[in-house]
């Protein structure tokens, strides 16, 4: 029986001006305005669904209720916290970086503003099970678009290159540790944060391959997601 490895996606290891000055620009900025747009989106289905919310979604919903803010605006106002400690991380942020903390937070107010809440237990986990696939192809794309990390990712990467623990390790732990926050703050939790925890990482990688925009002529850098 014989095994295929599976494919390994490269993405450019650009500085915040090379990401702007590397080719295919125009189509790069439309993927990543509409990645970070249904990326809100997908965080309303899922507020709407009441089912349980992705792990820093947790936490965003668990400042909401200590404080006269909307979760899209909880998501802006940590997203720049989260910013702050890429400086000891030495992490640059791109375009991508401050676009990823403004549109998704507004967005996902925006389309809240708009979408019922239902009641019926099957449109609530077809909200759900839509929000979390959606969220995967936005991953995908704003990643794919390759104009700097999300606020997030840039913590992840930033923590395992100190550390030198793996990705997948720190992510884990930084998504343990909002979580539990989150609970300890009243933040809405349930059997859709465990589903969005178990499908979001295979999603992303069965979607990133097709999403990813080589930007023109960069040396390209192995980043190792596979």
């Amino acid at each position: 029986m014989t095994t295929v490895a599976p494919s390994r996606v490269v993405l450019s290891d650009l500085g915040p001006i090379a990401q702007l000055r590397t080719g295919r620009l125009a189509r790069r900025l439309l993927q990543l305005y509409a990645g970070l747009l249904l990326y809100g989106f997908s965080i309303s289905l899922m507020v709407r669904a009441h089912l349980g919310l992705a792990p820093w979604d947790v936490l965003h919903s668990g400042l909401t209720r200590h404080f006269p803010i909307d979760i899209g605006q909880a998501l802006v106002i940590v997203s720049f916290v989260v910013m702050l400690a890429w400086i000891p991380l030495r992490e640059i942020p791109g375009i991508g970086t401050i676009s990823n903390a403004l549109v998704i937070g507004l967005s996902t107010d925006a389309f809240l503003s708009v979408l019922p809440t239902p009641h019926l237990l099957a449109v609530r986990a077809t909200l759900l099970v839509s929000g979390i696939g959606l969220q995967g192809v936005a991953t995908a794309a704003y990643i794919g678009a390759q104009l700097g990390r999300g606020p997030r990712d840039g913590l992840m990467t930033g923590l395992a290159r100190r550390t030198g623990r793996s990705l997948r390790l720190v992510r884990t732990g930084m998504e343990l540790t909002v979580v539990v926050g989150g609970l300890l703050l009243g933040g809405v939790a349930g059997l859709g944060t465990l589903a969005y925890a178990v499908a979001i990482g295979p999603l992303s990688q069965l979607l990133l391959p097709t999403l990813v925009i080589a930007p023109g002529s960069v040396r390209d850098v192995d980043t190792g997601v596979t």
